[in-house]
């Protein structure tokens, strides 16, 4: 009778294991760029960076404040993650993006020309499990070259909501 009750339990909790197996990590957020936790590479790195990420289903929007060299940096990319390219603007370039699962990571395959060279990027994107880090590891391919980086980013917290304000 126990081994009776004990399968039905398990057939019955096979559909919920698939269920909880078949969802994807949430990047929404808020994150900064910890700079002296993360690698450049042979490229240099901001001063600083910040991404608001909305990732809701297949949609992902990425707006990116940041801090570099030429001056601060403000646009925003939107990519579907089921593999249907995206061409966003990022500075004077247009950018061709891929974004896949690779599973519980996203996968970025991007090409752009820079300089009259074809520049190829493949970037994974991982939450930690406590969803407070989220480590991009890039690898830059193009006949100037190869590079990796590995960019350490870390959730802030939301703002807290003022107390509304009573009028007399």
């Amino acid at each position: 009778m126990l081994r009776k009750l004990l399968s039905i339990a398990f057939l019955l909790a096979l559909p919920l294991t698939a269920i909880v197996a078949q969802q994807k990590p949430d990047f929404s957020g808020t994150w900064k760029l910890n700079v002296a936790k993360s690698e450049f590479g042979a490229l240099p790195g901001p001063q600083s960076r910040t991404d608001v990420i909305i990732h809701k289903g297949p949609s992902f929007s990425d707006s990116v404040t940041a801090e570099t060299a030429e001056g601060k940096q403000q646009y925003t990319t939107n990519y579907t993650t089921d593999g249907k390219e995206a061409v966003n603007k990022i500075g004077p370039r247009d950018v061709k993006t891929t974004v896949k699962w690779s599973g519980n990571d996203l996968v970025f395959s991007s090409k752009l020309l820079y300089n009259d060279s074809d520049v190829t990027v493949e970037t994974t994107w991982a939450l930690s499990g406590d969803g407070k880090t989220l480590t991009i590891s890039a690898h830059y391919a193009s006949t100037l070259g190869e590079t990796d980086q590995k960019l350490i980013y870390e959730k802030q917290e939301a703002s807290a909501t003022p107390a509304p304000v009573k009028t007399p």
